[in-house]
């Protein structure tokens, strides 16, 4: 049977068919697929862990137990699992482990463009990148043999245009496998120095072995089409420079990515004259053929910011541009914006009016920064928000803890933000945090996190008590508003910041499109009393425009949260049943 599937999809796919028993992730556009669709399977144990260590620990500790197991991230989330990633390399599997990470070339929904294949080689661990979907499930499955034959973790990379693209997947039966034995090994599995030392000269030796494995794989194949000119890629990079160059071009498709077949490589080179290496990002491979003789083009010719595309490999190689139509006129930029009724606009709108100092952190919440809110002033990783406000403050002083703040939402809070809270209670920061608690883990497409009370299945669990939680690691204030009463904000925000010691205040409504949520009426407006002073759009809202000199509302975005009418000095904000 074939399906057309995400490479995410085709990810899980491959989970499943590969007898994997235990996944543990957290969400990460653009890998949060990979364990939603893996959850669909009964014969898999799934889970939302509170971040991306502890995913990686959990994953850990299934393959100590013998059981097959996977943990998926986005490229900034192996960051943060980078400490099991690094020492699991030399411990070693019992049960096969992946770790699957997600690229995002070209910054669709993240905050830097790394590129994860430095982690394969710092951390000395093999890496597979599939190029389609079809390869996702075949890939996934032949890294759990990998880890197993070569008592390795292996790194599965994807890119956003693998992950978020669809092809034919041949789909498989599961391989039930039992639990493999656990047997009590210190020198294996427990990393004191003394265990560690020979055990980073097995993983040299590991690595030569798998070199070896990569010169004769299948995965790495040479696509002989009797040109002059070669080309080495993988991933989609593969399938762009497939479709832009055809058959005019030989090709070296690899599958592994590292580590890379040296003799391969130079007996591709030596049957071209001129050879292209084509890679987003980061010159991996192609330093690694300048390190071993290869005369290669490679970033002298191609960019190493942003995404690449067939147009840009045909303008970079050939030398051509497709003709396009374009529009001569400026055109107003439409950037993100926060949904309609979304409870994080009452609350930016009350710290710009304030004019506090606001140190953001990730999530749908981090928009807050652009116009017309323009509220956040840092953003930089998740839980630096907490952290950032705690160092701003010891820099500036008792006047800087009067006029800052920290924002951090639900599921970063729970992810990265805890520990610096409680560095703020321990070291006796006199800082305002502000958790931005709207019941679900929003960016990513509405995942649950531990403080919501649901499993990744829907299924009911203990929820995490932030108020009790920051009375615990020692906050004393910890109050309450609702994002969408200004008054009931601001005066949190006054009390707060006026008084002595540090403190919390949740702003706590749900995301305004979880389908629980019910809404008022749409909003409309009174033209004989509006105006046209704008008060209205300084909040930013979609649902409000401008039209003839009056302010608008589109009555099939509003969700009646009534954020605009205390903007409105002259009450021209009503509901429509008033308005009749």
């Amino acid at each position: 049977m074939k399906e057309l599937l995400l490479g995410n999809e085709a990810v899980a796919q491959g989970l499943y068919e590969a007898g994997v028993k235990v996944v543990s992730s957290y969400p990460g556009t653009p890998s949060t697929e990979i364990t939603e669709a893996a959850s669909k399977f009964d014969e898999i144990f799934c889970e939302w862990a509170p971040n991306e260590k502890v995913a990686a620990e959990v994953a850990a500790g299934a393959s100590f137990g013998g059981a097959r197991s996977f943990c998926g991230m986005k490229h900034v989330g192996l960051n943060v699992a980078a400490d099991p990633l690094f020492t699991m390399s030399y411990i070693g599997v019992n049960g096969g482990m992946v770790f699957g990470v997600a690229d995002d070339p070209g910054l669709h929904s993240s905050q830097n463009e790394q590129d994860s294949r430095n982690y394969a080689i710092a951390a000395k661990l093999p890496m597979l990148e599939p190029s389609d979907s079809g390869e996702c499930r075949d890939f996934t499955k032949l890294a759990y043999s990998l880890s197993e034959e070569f008592d390795t973790p292996v790194i599965l990379r994807l890119t956003t245009r693998v992950a978020h693209s669809r092809s034919v997947v041949e789909l498989g039966s599961r391989q039930e496998l039992e639990l493999k034995p656990y047997i009590k090994n210190p020198a294996k599995n427990v990393m004191l120095p003394a265990f560690a030392k020979p055990k980073h000269v097995s993983v040299e030796e590991r690595t030569k072995k798998l070199a070896a494995w990569a010169e004769t794989c299948a995965i790495n194949r040479i696509e002989d089409n009797h040109s002059k000119t070669g080309v080495i890629c993988a991933g989609i990079v593969y399938q762009y420079a497939k479709e832009a160059l055809g058959d005019t071009v030989s090709y070296l498709k690899l599958g592994m990515v590292h580590p890379l077949p040296v003799e391969l490589i130079k007996k591709f080179a030596a049957s071209v004259d001129k050879l292209y290496v084509i890679e987003e990002l980061d010159d991996i491979i192609e330093s690694f053929c300048r390190k071993n003789g290869i005369t290669v083009t490679g970033k002298d010719v191609f960019p190493r910011c942003g995404e690449f595309s067939q147009n840009l490999i045909r303008k970079c190689i050939l030398g051509k541009e497709p003709a396009v139509l374009s529009v001569k006129d400026d055109i107003p930029v439409r950037p993100p914006v926060m949904c309609c009724g979304c409870p994080h606009r009452g609350l930016f709108y009350t710290l710009k009016r304030a004019k506090v100092f606001v140190s953001g952190d990730i999530g749908c919440y981090t928009l807050g920064a652009s116009a017309p809110l323009s509220a956040i002033d840092t953003c930089v990783c998740m839980g630096a928000s907490v952290s950032g406000l705690h160092g701003f403050n010891k820099a500036r002083g008792a006047e800087s803890e009067k006029k800052s703040v920290a924002v951090i939402g639900d599921s970063t809070f729970i992810h990265s933000g805890i520990t610096g809270l409680i560095d703020i209670a321990y070291n006796r920061s006199n800082s305002v945090v502000i958790i931005l608690d709207n019941s679900i883990t929003g960016m990513t497409g509405h995942q649950q996190n531990p403080s919501t009370g649901y499993t990744i299945k829907g299924d009911p669990t203990s929820a995490v008590d932030l108020e009790a939680l920051c009375k615990s690691v020692g906050i004393p204030r910890v109050r309450v508003c609702d994002p969408y009463n200004l008054q009931d904000v601001q005066s949190a925000l006054k009390e707060e910041l006026e008084a002595d010691g540090p403190s919390v205040i949740i702003s706590r409504r749900p995301c305004a499109l979880l389908k629980y949520v019910k809404h008022k009426p749409p909003l409309a407006i009174r033209e004989e009393k509006c105006i046209g002073c704008r008060a209205c759009l300084s909040i930013g809202c979609p649902a409000i425009s401008m039209k003839n000199g009056k302010a608008a509302i589109d009555r099939t975005q509003c969700v009646g949260c009534g954020v605009c009418t205390s903007l409105c000095a002259k009450s021209a904000i009503t509901s429509e049943e008033a308005k009749a």
